[in-house]
């Protein structure tokens, strides 16, 4: 089979990360103080935390979901206001999200290479891996899979499409991304009936009508079909209850598909460039563990806020290395009243998530209460039921992604 070769090809040879355990999300209490965790979230570079997750989950990981960088060669900003109108971004309330720009190709094949190789020790005999790119890559990320996971092991060019405006006035409207997915070897895992969908209606029409219709093949109508491989599932921006504000964030729909088709409950779903969170927290809400890495801690906190929506425990790591310190409110930022087990905060910052741990030790934070601002309206809970038995800490997240503690 043919290779891709450019200036500086090489294998990947990280320093592995130094990973600290900073918290643990106990949604709504749930589990508090003793659940073992379901899920990793890990703020760090990728290559580095791969590299230093090797021991524990080398060949461990049932299914990997990627949505790196596409070689774009924009900036991306995070929409962080609420209740905005969607038709005015000049309006926007916005912050920094992520780069996805390059040097040249070269330094993006590299990028993308060392990653995939990491992956590849990673994922479990069986295994499968998706890579979402588009037009500007596709193309290369294809023989680089071909060659790190062999291309009798490629399985599917998945088209997701979409609509939405564009600016383009000189060719088709560029409305589609490219999802490729390939197996570690055979066997793997390919749940049919999990995401099996109604045949359309015209086909149960001409069926009725039709016995023949098929050319002498009958199709289950009640049990509906696998879905071809091409999908239709409407962008983020069109569906308000979803949105987080963080750039390019992809629907729920598309990855419970995934999930569902390719991995079981129990197993192990990781998403190395978690961005928004998606894969993570429908992962959660289906039964999978779940390992989460960004290298922004916007990126990480967008996902803890989601996961605080479900039912999953989950671990907050770091790479030491990039340790940010809580500062601490100034006088009369916030104040704290704690009527038997109601607490309840005032403060003239501008938060967008706080969370408490009734029983602070001093080292690991446990949120065993959370509240957060309202996707949509912009509304956030001021107070919390809690059952102090110890030394109460608050932690606080403002709009701008500034991160306070406060010992009470």
């Amino acid at each position: 089979m043919p290779s891709l070769h450019w200036t500086g090809k090489r294998p990947a040879a990280p320093k592995p990360a130094t990973l600290s355990c900073d918290s643990i999300l106990y949604p709504n209490g749930l589990g508090y103080p003793k659940k073992p965790a379901d899920g990793r979230l890990i703020l760090g570079d990728n290559l580095s935390v791969m590299e230093a997750l090797l021991p524990d989950y080398a060949e461990k990981l049932n299914l990997i979901y990627i949505d790196p960088p596409f070689f774009t060669n924009r900036k991306f900003n995070a929409r962080i206001g609420r209740g905005e109108d969607s038709r005015k971004p000049a309006k926007w309330k916005l912050a920094h999200g992520y780069h996805d720009d390059w040097e040249d190709l070269d330094a993006y094949l590299q990028f993308l290479y060392e990653r995939l190789q990491l992956m590849e020790r990673l994922l479990a005999p069986g295994g499968t891996i998706y890579l979402h790119l588009d037009w500007h890559a596709d193309a290369y990320a294809r023989l680089l899979l071909d060659e790190i996971f062999g291309a009798e092991n490629f399985i599917n060019e998945i088209i997701w499409a979409y609509h939405g405006p564009s600016p383009i006035k000189t060719a088709f409207n560029r409305k589609h991304d490219t999802i490729l997915s390939y197996s570690k070897g055979k066997g793997y895992t390919f749940n049919a009936d999990a995401v099996r969908e109604p045949y359309n209606p015209n086909t149960v029409a001409t069926f009725k009508a039709s016995r023949k219709a098929g050319f002498g093949k009958i199709p289950n109508l009640a049990r509906g079909k696998v879905p071809e491989d091409w999908w239709y599932f409407p962008v983020v921006a069109r569906l308000h209850n979803e949105r987080t504000g963080y750039p390019t964030q992809k629907p729920e729909a598309l990855l419970e598909r995934i999930i569902l088709a390719s991995s079981n409950p129990g197993d192990y779903v990781a998403d190395f460039f978690s961005g928004s969170g998606t894969t993570a927290y429908v992962a959660a809400k289906h039964g999978r563990k779940f390992i989460a890495v960004d290298e922004t801690f916007r990126a990480l906190h967008t996902t803890r806020s989601r996961l605080a929506q479900t039912r999953a425990v989950t671990a907050f790591d770091y790479d030491s290395s990039l340790k940010s310190a809580f500062a601490t409110p100034k006088r009369g930022e916030v104040r704290v009243k704690l009527t038997g087990d109601l607490l309840q905060l005032k403060t003239s910052l501008e938060l967008d998530f706080w969370e408490a741990d009734p029983a602070w030790d001093g080292k690991m934070f446990q949120s065993a209460a959370q509240a957060q601002r309202h996707a949509r309206s912009g509304e956030l809970p001021l107070e919390l039921k809690i059952k102090s038995g110890g030394h109460l800490c608050l932690r606080l997240v403002t709009v701008q992604g500034q991160r306070y503690q406060l010992n009470v």
